[in-house]
């Protein structure tokens, strides 16, 4: 048993007062979080948070509003290089590239790799911040 464990790693016998062992325990609780994994619910990754962590300093979300890149509202089944007013490389405007998910993946894993000459030098490396940051933008219509 876990209290067992506990109260012999902490000096307490089995047999010693129970309201010292439980004000032990109580103490000791606010740790278990660092032992123990959290539920999937707590682990999940805010996608708007990681945008605007990762990407928002050179895209926007806001249809019009281009910056170093375009704005990124509606990319999900946009022809890459295909943003009224966004200045993009001629790799990326001859790409031929229609962004869905599994493109964006690929892109945000290794950008020139994907698309040699990109203007776009920043790397996603982490799968499951790209998949956050994905999903997220899959929410983001064009207006």
């Amino acid at each position: 048993m876990i209290s067992i464990s506990i109260c012999k790693t902490f000096g307490l016998s089995h047999n010693q007062d129970k309201g010292q062992r439980r004000a032990l325990l109580a103490s000791l609780l606010p740790l278990s979080g660092l032992l123990c994994p959290f539920p999937a619910a707590a682990q999940e990754i805010d996608g708007a948070r990681l945008f605007q962590q990762r990407c928002a300093s050179c895209h926007s979300i806001e249809a019009g509003q281009n910056k170093a890149g375009p704005h990124l509202s509606g990319v999900i089944g946009r022809p890459a290089g295909s943003v009224e007013g966004a200045t993009y490389s001629e790799a990326m405007r001859s790409s031929g590239l229609t962004w869905d998910s599994q493109s964006l993946d690929t892109f945000l894993t290794a950008p020139g790799r994907m698309v040699r000459g990109t203007r776009m030098t920043v790397a996603l490396p982490n799968a499951t911040q790209r998949a956050a940051i994905i999903q997220y933008l899959e929410g983001q219509s064009a207006d």
